[in-house]
């Protein structure tokens, strides 16, 4: 293996500012042929490794060497989740604006998104094996967050990287979607040389196309080992996801429960874009207290349906529908919808870019705001810290939420969903970006919740396993063609 030529190395290096120094000087080398996944709880230190990979950062020792001539922004390409910021004229968007067709005319289609590299000669062949030709007309906000996850990776391919970083790269994907991303990383590593590094949070997510492994945990690097070793290593997965024993207390704080008897109605919803019919027919009715699982593949549109339910959706004043007891359209503010809904999406994380003390952005639950533009009284920052502490994130608070990984910034969105004791809890992939040890932590969190009376639970994941054992009941959308 030493024999390999060096691709990068990471020698010695000790950022210059203190908050992103390892508590040893990092050393990591990267050869020819090999493919790494780099493995660790929430907060452990992946994506600063990554960073510093790239040589974002000033370094006070050490040194980070390539082997080939050229340099490190053009041979080394990152993909992370929130990488959808930087797509053109998508900046300024705000979160509802993808609902409003009115406001999107600027918003740029995938097709010009990737003007600059059609004619190339990977183009076409790029397309056809990740079967995206059927979204090269839709503006980019409308992509759903599986289909997001495929153009960001497709645009990176295309720029011909020789390392190409994926953060949590599984996020949003449906079965299918990961099983083709396994087969599309594969394919590129043999035939293009591109090699993969993987930042992931869960051992099951390491591929069988992973090489080489290394693990961190607290801004501790353990010894590079290969793959089936670290798979072998038992003691060692413990020691890196451990799981203390934690008894679930919610805040105090309790809302009567809600005695209406329908959360949500739908009858014979219809929802089409220009052309797209994205919801035909469809009816839908849940009662208080109810606990779904939602399901459905990449662009079914289960995000539309979860738009029309918290109020985002102008188009549900064109279709019958009943929220609480009350048809919509009868004189309720999109407000007092909103005040009795806590909600968590993929969708919602991409617009989150406060620079603000993580605490405001659960705090901002309170007021249904993305960013907090009222301020929090004492009880309900109280109420804010308890939840934050609840979900094993309290000493962040002062933190800028955008200075987070994004496994920490998905337990901050979830405590803001929660702080407001809704009666109505809608949970859009929750889990996704979260360890092992944060999983089961949220799992029991929601488990606890929904056994209070009156709660109403809208669950959805592409993985049945992870649902929570209360739900009982489940809707599945199809895909219109």
């Amino acid at each position: 293996m030493d024999e390999k030529k060096i691709v990068i190395a990471i020698n010695n290096v000790v950022p210059r500012l203190p908050e992103l120094r390892f508590k040893f000087p990092l050393n990591w080398t990267i050869r020819e042929g090999e493919q790494w996944a780099v493995i660790g709880p929430n907060g452990s230190g992946k994506t600063l490794i990554a960073d510093i990979l790239q040589n974002k950062y000033a370094i006070k020792e050490g040194a980070i060497t390539l082997g080939y001539d050229g340099k490190i922004r053009d041979l080394v390409k990152c993909i992370a989740f929130k990488d959808i910021y930087s797509l053109a004229d998508c900046r300024n968007s705000y979160y509802q604006q993808r609902w409003h067709a009115t406001e999107t005319d600027e918003v740029p289609t995938v097709e010009e998104l990737l003007k600059e590299y059609r004619g190339s000669t990977s183009f076409e062949k790029v397309l056809d094996v990740f079967n995206v030709k059927e979204f090269l007309p839709k503006k980019i906000i409308f992509l759903s967050s599986g289909e997001l996850r495929k153009f960001l990776i497709i645009r990176t391919l295309l720029a011909s990287p020789k390392i190409l970083i994926l953060d949590n790269p599984f996020i949003g994907l449906d079965a299918p979607s990961r099983k083709l991303l396994v087969e599309m990383l594969e394919h590129i590593s043999g035939l293009q040389g591109v090699q993969v590094i993987l930042l992931l949070s869960n051992p099951e997510d390491i591929p069988e196309m992973i090489t080489h492994v290394l693990a961190v945990r607290n801004k501790i690097c353990s010894e590079p080992c290969s793959r089936e070793e670290f798979i072998s290593d038992k003691e060692k997965i413990e020691q890196l996801f451990f799981l203390p024993d934690k008894k679930i207390f919610l805040p105090v704080k309790e809302n009567k429960p809600s005695m209406h008897k329908v959360t949500l109605r739908m009858e014979h919803v219809f929802i089409k874009y220009g052309s797209r019919i994205i919801l035909k027919d469809l009816d839908w009715e849940v009662k208080n207290g109810e606990k779904w699982a939602l399901f459905g593949p990449n662009g079914a549109g289960k995000s539309t349906l979860l738009s029309l339910i918290y109020a985002d959706n102008p188009q549900s004043y064109a279709n019958t529908l009943y929220l609480f007891d009350r048809k919509r359209g009868t004189g309720e503010s999109i407000w007092e919808i909103k005040k009795r809904i806590g909600y968590v999406s993929p969708e919602m994380h991409l617009y989150y870019m406060e620079n603000v003390p993580t605490i405001h952005i659960v705090g901002s639950g309170f007021f249904d705001s993305i960013g907090l533009y009222r301020k929090c009284n004492a009880e309900q920052e109280r109420v804010a810290l308890e939840w934050m502490k609840l979900f094993g994130i309290e000493e962040l608070k002062e933190r800028s939420f955008l200075s987070l990984s994004s496994g920490e910034q998905r337990l901050a969105l979830l405590a803001r969903a929660f702080v407001k004791d809704p009666d109505l809890i809608i949970l859009d992939e929750p889990l996704h970006g979260l360890d092992v040890v944060n999983k089961q932590l949220a799992a029991n969190i929601i488990e606890t919740f929904c056994s209070r009376p009156g709660k109403t639970l809208i669950y959805v994941t592409h993985y049945p396993h992870e649902l929570p054992s209360c739900v009982n009941k489940q809707f599945t959308l199809q895909k219109h063609v």
